[in-house]
């Protein structure tokens, strides 16, 4: 069977592009939904996507025996499982609390994460206190490139202020490889609609390394590290600066 799309080889990919995704809207199905989380779990699983989040994870845990994690824009909660399994691994009790306000996404989350450490919560990620009981470790995976630069500056001020160690981020770097990939592969394989409009338009929406250090900076974080890591993601750790002594 012949496949009837086209590439349009003249993208710009100096500049960010701020148009919303179909994912973004509140008229979704819950079928389409679900069938877009299952894809989605694959492309990290396949393409590396769930081994960029434990290495961010495994960097912030450290010699810890107890880890309570907190993800923002969890969607179906793919990410809890690689933290699970490592955990258990090396013994390492962990909790973890995912976050997202599509309350379709939450549902699809808890059918495929039945596990007594980990719970869901369907809000936006700001509304949420966590002043009395503030998880060690905060992070996003494919979370921050729906906003735009004022909301990310917002955001890594909030996820600093509520990491008792620290927080990571999981997302695309913003290039034409990584583009026209994501757009033939999900031409050819994905049955969903969702994952063909939204996988490419993400890369679109995503981030170079200049621009991830000029929001740390104007959000004001100190200490950090960014790592391109393969497939075309960048893995952003930044942890607490314990005070100096008097």
């Amino acid at each position: 069977m012949a496949l009837n799309f086209s590439l349009n080889w003249s993208m710009d990919f100096s500049t960010r592009s701020y148009q919303p995704e179909l994912l973004d809207r509140n008229d979704i199905p819950f079928a389409d939904i679900e069938r877009n989380m299952k894809e989605l779990d694959i492309i990290n699983s396949l393409l590396g996507g769930h081994r960029i989040t434990l290495s961010g994870f495994r960097q912030l845990a450290g010699a810890k025996k107890r880890v309570r994690v907190c993800e923002i824009g969890c969607g179906g909660g793919d990410n809890w499982r690689p933290i699970r399994n490592w955990c258990r691994r090396n013994k390492i009790e962990v909790q973890y609390l995912g976050i997202d306000l599509n309350p379709d996404c939450i549902r699809f989350a808890r059918l495929q994460n039945p596990d007594k450490e980990c719970s869901f919560l369907v809000s936006d990620y700001a509304r949420v206190d966590l002043e009395r009981d503030k998880p060690d470790i905060i992070f996003s995976s494919l979370f921050c490139h729906h906003f735009n630069e004022n909301q990310l500056a917002f955001m890594l001020q909030w996820m600093r202020a509520n990491a008792v160690t620290g927080f990571f981020i999981n997302d695309l770097h913003r290039h034409w490889f990584a583009y026209y990939s994501i757009k033939w592969l999900s031409a050819i394989f994905s049955r969903s609609y969702l994952v063909k409009n939204d996988a490419p338009l993400s890369v679109m929406r995503g981030f170079l390394r200049s621009e991830w250090i000029s929001l740390l900076e104007i959000a004001g974080i100190p200490d950090y590290s960014i790592d391109w890591r393969w497939s075309f993601r960048w893995l952003i750790v930044a942890t607490h600066v314990p005070p100096k002594p008097a």
